[in-house]
Order: structure tokens, then C-alpha cells, then sequence
């Protein structure tokens, strides 16, 4: 079989002046001379349109930098959450906020209800914000504040970045510890030293990457069941993101990197129901205490009051939570704590104009509204208070 006859380009001449080549060059290289082939210079990124430099992570911490007293903040925070998740701590924890981030502005009159709450109810509840920036989508729809901050499909990404680490730090200059999704892998360089406890949600805990990011987190990570309800999924992340893993990522410098992780020993499970309907129900307490037990993992668990577990009803979060009080109450000891979404106004309402949506309704999942929020917490403090005292007793 007849050789192709090639032209010799700039590669090729870059490679007799002991030069490196550009990529570019080695692709024009490869072009026949007697049309045999297809010319190959298409073959990078055929499909993207653009690119766009992101502010690098390092960049960003030093325009928007943490303080030393907001940093005494997160780590009170992350140790108290790990605390609760060991025992160390009798108190619930709660992670309790907006589906999403829509609007700053509104995450910041939350937060400043939420610390002054928490410090009321310190003695039984340990209060953390939940602030997601990212949301996966089942098939599309708007990915979260980070994505697209003016809610207009530009996905302007860079300033999504800059909002939300100014509102991290606006939220912990108030006391309070805060949670998020870790969803995009290279988002952690930008914020995760601000977050307190971390989830990696139903669509994502089978995937290998975000087990290994898991790995790496500085924070606890909770990972939900799968969307079916299963419990495998999540068993099998948990064990992964414990163990040392090797993968690649980026550094605080922008730079691709391979990251060595020791592992995470704080990882948990968060049940929040399936495709079957929830898991929360003493029966299923029971069948997920026995299969974390199986697997050789601790059983503790954190139970998600919404999404399937609420059948997909904001108001029934009230419901699932007291549930898990009453199990509590009669005695449970591997639920350690509860998520709930809350935003100051109740409901969920259609993405619109910015200057046509309601002021602090969620425009991801429905939530209950301020005032059942606090009435909730307060009578989980009052109702709990004495009893959790109790855990790890004879």
C-alpha cells in the first residue's frame, strides 16, 4: 500500500531547528497532496463557538479575600459540623436556606434572620445556611447564579464567581457557617474555603470525579441516595471519597494539576427519597442503618426533608421534619441532622425579567416561607433540646 505523500510544513521544519512545533502547525502538517484525505485541520474543539478567560482562583481570593476573623468563622464551623457527625456534639444539624441564589440582596436579609436565630438556638441547634450556587439540570434550565448571575442566558461565569464569593463573605461576617453543592469540579478552588459543610447531590454521587473531589474537600460532604432511591450509589461514593485518591484538577494558580488527596473522613449519607416515594419513615431508618452497618460505614445520617421525601411538596417539609423529631424523641440515634429549604417568602415562582420576579421566592424549588421556617426550628430546639442531651447515654 502506497504511503501518503504529506506536505512538509511548519512541524515539520520546526523539528529540524530543534524548535517546538505548535499544535496548530502539526495539524496543517497532516494534509495530503493528492487529496486522499480529509483535510484535518477541524479537528479541535469542532464544536465550540468561544472561549473566555476566567479570573484565576488565586486572583479572585485576593480581590475578595477572608479575613481572620471570618476564617475563625469557617473553621468553628467545620469543626462543629464534623463534631455532630462523630458524636463529639449532641446538637441537630440543620441546613436550612433558599433552594438557590437567585438574588444576593435577598440571601442577605435571610442570613441576617437566619445568625440572629442561631444564636438563639445554639444550645440544641447548630444553624447552616444553605447558599447554592449550582444546580444540575435534568435535561436543561437555568444552572444557578454562577452559571448566569443576571438570570438572561449571557453566562457571564467570571462575575457569577465574583457575586458569589462576595456574598460567602458577607453571610460569614454575620457568624454564620454555610453549606453548597459541589457540583463543578473547578469551582472549589474559587470558594470551597468559605463553606462549612458540602453536598454532592443525587445526579452526581455515582460519578467518579465528583467522588474524588469529595476526596479533597476541606469540609464534610454529605452524599444523597440515588434519584431512584438507592442506597448503593451513595454507600460506594462514601467509601471512595474516604480513601486517597490521585486526579486531575486545577491549583489556586489556574494551573492544571494533579491532586493527591488523603481522603475525607467525614463523609455522610443525606436520604432524601426516591423515585418510590421517601425514605425518612422509621422502616426505612431502619433498612439504612443496617446497610451502612453492612458496608462497614457509621450510620449516620442526615435526612433531607424535601425533594422526593416531600413527594415533591414544599409544604410537607414540616411534615418529614417532625417525623425525625419523633424518632428522636423515641430514641434514634443515627439521624444527625436535617435539611430543609426555606426562603423568606413561600413558594417557587417561573423565571422571568429580574425586575418582574417576586422579591425572595425561590425561582428553582418551592420553600417554606420565613415564618414556618422559624416556627419549625423553634419547636425542634424546644422539643429536642432535652433529649439529644441524652444521646450516647446509657
Amino acid at each position: 500500500m502506497a504511503v501518503p505523500d504529506f506536505k512538509l510544513g511548519e512541524a515539520h521544519y520546526a523539528r529540524l531547528r530543534g524548535s517546538t512545533p505548535r499544535p496548530s502547525a502539526i495539524i496543517s502538517s497532516l494534509v495530503s497532496t493528492k487529496g486522499r484525505f480529509a483535510v484535518l485541520q477541524n479537528l479541535n474543539n469542532v464544536n465550540v463557538l468561544r472561549h473566555e478567560v476566567l479570573t484565576k482562583p488565586d486572583a479572585l481570593k485576593a480581590a475578595l479575600p477572608a479575613s481572620e476573623s471570618i476564617q475563625e468563622v469557617v473553621s468553628a464551623g467545620r469543626q462543629a459540623v464534623n463534631r455532630i457527625l462523630t458524636r463529639e456534639d449532641p446538637r441537630l444539624l440543620v441546613v436550612v436556606g433558599p433552594c438557590s441564589i437567585h438574588d444576593p440582596e435577598a440571601a442577605r436579609e435571610y442570613g441576617r434572620r437566619l445568625a440572629a436565630l442561631a444564636r438563639e438556638l445554639e444550645d440544641s441547634l447548630l444553624l447552616v445556611m444553605r447558599v447554592y450556587f449550582e444546580k444540575p439540570r435534568t435535561s436543561i434550565g437555568w444552572k444557578g447564579l454562577i452559571n448566569d448571575p443576571h438570570l438572561d442566558g449571557t453566562f457571564r461565569i467570571d462575575e457569577g464567581l465574583h457575586l458569589a464569593r462576595q456574598l460567602l463573605l458577607d453571610l460569614s461576617a454575620l457568624g454564620l457557617p454555610l453549606a453548597t453543592e459541589a457540583l463543578d469540579p473547578i469551582t472549589p478552588q474559587y470558594l470551597q474555603d468559605l463553606i462549612s459543610w458540602s453536598a454532592i447531590g443525587a445526579r452526581t454521587t455515582e460519578s467518579q470525579t465528583h467522588r474524588e473531589m469529595a476526596s479533597g474537600l476541606s469540609c464534610a460532604v454529605g452524599f444523597k441516595n440515588g434519584t431512584d432511591g438507592s442506597l448503593d450509589s451513595a454507600l460506594n461514593a462514601i467509601k471512595a471519597a474516604a480513601t486517597a485518591q490521585s486526579f486531575l484538577g486545577i491549583n489556586e494558580a489556574g494551573e492544571v494539576a494533579i491532586y493527591h488527596t488523603r481522603g475525607n473522613a467525614h463523609a455522610h449519607l443525606v436520604l432524601r427519597g426516591g423515585h418510590g416515594g421517601p425514605n425518612y419513615q422509621p422502616e426505612h431508618i431502619a433498612h439504612t442503618e443496617a446497610a451502612l452497618e453492612a458496608s462497614g460505614i457509621a450510620p449516620t445520617l442526615v435526612v433531607d426533608c424535601s425533594h422526593a421525601n416531600s413527594n415533591k411538596d414544599y409544604r410537607r417539609q414540616s411534615e418529614v421534619a417532625n417525623s425525625v423529631k419523633d424518632q428522636i424523641l423515641a430514641g434514634n440515634e443515627s439521624i444527625v441532622g436535617v435539611m430543609l429549604e426555606s426562603h423568606l417568602n413561600a413558594g417557587q415562582q417561573a423565571m422571568a425579567e429580574k425586575d418582574r420576579l417576586a422579591y425572595g421566592v425561590s425561582v428553582t424549588d418551592g420553600c417554606i416561607g420565613w415564618e414556618e421556617t422559624e416556627a419549625l426550628l423553634r419547636s425542634l430546639s424546644e422539643n429536642l433540646g432535652p433529649q439529644l442531651l441524652l444521646r450516647g447515654k446509657p
